[in-house]
């Protein structure tokens, strides 16, 4: 029982790593007051792009970096269409989603078969071997350490520097901020660039690290369930990391029912974590959490 309690923490917190990686960078992105629908598009493509570069150089670090500049060219493209055409947010977002989704299947299919180079864990097998605490502390890589790292830097970020309060302010009100002499759309530009650099870490921490191979549609909806979890935490980056854990564990509990035997169906259990996200959205929209979102998100900024 031990071991099965000892295996499960360490997969969840694995298995939340993109999650939190893409629902942090989209936190930045909605803060700015743009909604950006496109993570799943941008997660694909980050996971496409990671492989790729890690299979034909041989350096997971570089798939890796690789995989933040294909989330962050993605979003570029986002940004051109909803900050300088001035197209629907909502749209350029689902149209993102979709074309990334198309791309990757064309550029991943030369590398479908392969398998990956593998990561090492950051500390020594030593404290690795330390009964309990061993695997549940020190049996991770670098990668992992830093996405629960990263929801408290970019919440110090928002909270605490005059750059993340810039960012807060053009989510709350572009039109004031621009008055104040904020660049709104240089803002915006960057925040949808963070965002889209952290969705293509999360695709590319899926290829490289925590399933290292590419399949088509691998991604397999984390990239809503991440824009479901920006709302879930109101905002909130250290939030986003409790829903991805959260997440995990219920995506979890599915495996082991399916292991157990129990009956039922696998495409109900692969169901279950996705409906409890949905569920827990109807629970906090009780609770007038809508309300704490950035009052500029989603509208379009008309400059001067």
């Amino acid at each position: 029982m031990e071991e099965i309690l000892i295996s499960g923490l360490v997969t969840i917190v694995t298995a939340s790593c993109p999650l939190i990686f893409a629902g942090v960078g989209e936190v930045v992105t909605e803060r700015s007051g743009v909604l950006n629908l496109g993570v799943e598009g941008m997660m694909a493509m980050g996971a496409v792009g990671g492989f790729a570069v890690a299979h034909i150089s041989g350096s997971a670090d570089l798939g890796l970096l690789a995989s933040i500049v294909c989330g962050m060219l993605l979003s570029l493209l986002f940004g051109f269409f909803t900050q300088y055409l001035l197209i629907n947010q909502v749209v350029s977002g689902l149209s993102l989603t979709i074309f990334g989704l198309g791309l990757s299947a064309l550029i991943g299919r030369d590398f479908v078969g392969f398998s990956g180079l593998g990561f090492p864990s950051l500390f020594p097998d030593f404290l690795r071997d330390i009964p309990v605490l061993g695997r549940v502390l020190f049996d991770y890589n670098y990668v992992v350490y830093l996405s629960l790292l990263s929801p408290f830097l970019v919440s110090w970020f928002l909270f605490k520097t005059r750059a993340g309060i810039v960012v807060r302010a053009t989510g709350d009100n572009a039109e004031a901020a621009h008055s104040l002499g904020i660049r709104v759309v240089k803002v915006r530009m960057l925040s949808i660039m963070f965002g889209g650099g952290m969705a293509g870490l999360g695709g590319g921490y899926l290829s490289v690290i925590y399933t290292p191979l590419w399949v088509e549609n691998m991604v397999a909806g984390r990239g809503w369930v991440a824009l479901a979890l920006v709302v879930f935490a109101a905002w909130r980056p250290i939030l986003v990391l409790w829903g991805a854990l959260l997440f995990g564990g219920i995506a979890i509990i599915q495996l082991n029912v399916q292991a157990f035997g129990l009956g039922i169906q696998a495409q109900y259990m692969t169901m279950f974590p996705y409906l409890a996200t949905v569920l827990v959205l109807v629970v906090m929209s009780k609770r007038s959490i809508f309300q704490k979102s950035p009052r500029s998100l989603g509208r379009l900024f008309f400059a001067d």
